[in-house]
């Protein structure tokens, strides 16, 4: 898999002007120890980029993200022909609580997070559980740009092209036992990078869920870029899931540990308040305890006059999914 940089239309800064010469250097090194093999390109630009936001802070924007390789998906229902939510909405409006509660805090705090060198541990009910380095995830599949809607409880929604493959390739690899149900996430909790680990808010670490069917379906992808580029850290960097049909919070991010499992896992958000239910299926028909569900704010278009969009059962992909939950009863297994 060779991965090549392009240009996006952006104006980002050279990073021999912003870069302390020291820093600049090492950067430089680093991008020649590790261009080398399938996925050195993309480790590089992961390593250059932790470099330059230790250099620069959060107030200047990192170098150029390196391009990522991905053909248009064949999956059914893996590309909406919707309009783009813009990047700079996209990567700047977020949850991810290791940074902040407020939706900026992630793009201005995460610039302290690491993702190079990187390990995701798979273990629990498997027959081949291993220690996956990025490079080792890179390498796994052909990468795909799949253009998803993404919805969140608190109301708004974006159309976010990423770039990953199907879980269940990795899945597959670590060949699944047959006691096997449920597929747990573990997200990175280091203090020493995400300012907000240790907060009351939740649970440590960030802890999410799927059964393993839903696991396995092809909609479920193993996250590494989105806009054809590296995943930048406030969203997940370097590696997440995205899970369309559900709320956002079910997508995990920063995935150390995959661990497979006979019983339901306690999520963070389940543990937090039960009105988060451990499916999360998006359901117009099920409300939050403090607002309505019916209806979502796309990021971008919240103008004054904007109207709001009505929310689809599944977020529009029942015909996918909705199988998976044939005879239970969506209110109660919300």
């Amino acid at each position: 898999m060779l991965i090549k940089s392009s240009d996006s239309g952006f104006n980002h800064p050279v990073a021999s002007d912003i870069t302390p010469k020291a820093i600049y250097e090492q950067r430089r090194e680093w991008l020649r120890l590790m261009a080398g093999g399938v996925a050195g390109a993309a480790l590089a630009s992961w390593a250059g980029r932790d470099a330059l936001a230790q250099a620069t802070g959060p107030v200047a924007r990192p170098g150029k993200l390196a391009a990522l390789p991905g053909a248009r998906s064949n999956v059914p229902g893996a590309v909406t022909m919707e309009k783009l939510t813009e990047y700079k909405d996209a990567s700047s409006y977020n949850n991810f609580y290791e940074f902040g509660t407020d939706k900026s805090d992630p793009a201005r705090n995460a610039h302290t997070l690491r993702t190079s060198p990187w390990t995701v541990e798979i273990e629990g009910a498997v027959r081949k559980p291993a220690k996956y380095t990025l490079e080792d995830l890179l390498k796994l599949s052909a990468q795909e740009e799949r253009i998803y809607r993404l919805r969140c409880v608190e109301g708004w929604s974006m159309v976010i092209p990423w770039v990953g493959y199907s879980l269940s390739e990795l899945i597959r690899r670590v060949e699944p036992l047959g006691n096997a149900k449920f597929v747990e996430f573990v997200s990175l909790a280091d203090p020493k990078t995400m300012p907000f680990v240790g907060s009351r808010v939740l649970d440590w670490p960030y802890v999410e869920g799927l059964r393993l069917d839903e696991a396995m379906n092809p909609l479920t992808l193993l996250t590494f870029g989105m806009y054809g580029e590296i995943l930048p850290n406030q969203n997940g960097a370097p590696v997440r899931l995205v899970v369309p049909w559900k709320y956002g919070f079910k997508s995990a991010k920063s995935l150390v540990k995959i661990r497979f499992t006979e019983r339901e896992p306690a999520t963070a958000w389940n543990k937090a308040s039960p009105e988060y239910g451990f499916y999360a299926n998006v359901n117009p028909n099920v409300d939050h305890p403090r607002w309505s569900q019916e209806s979502e704010r796309r990021i971008g278009e919240d103008g004054l006059f904007a109207k709001k969009r009505r929310t689809l059962v599944f977020n529009g992909y029942e015909a996918q999914v909705g199988q998976m939950y044939a005879g239970m009863d969506l209110k109660k297994y919300y």
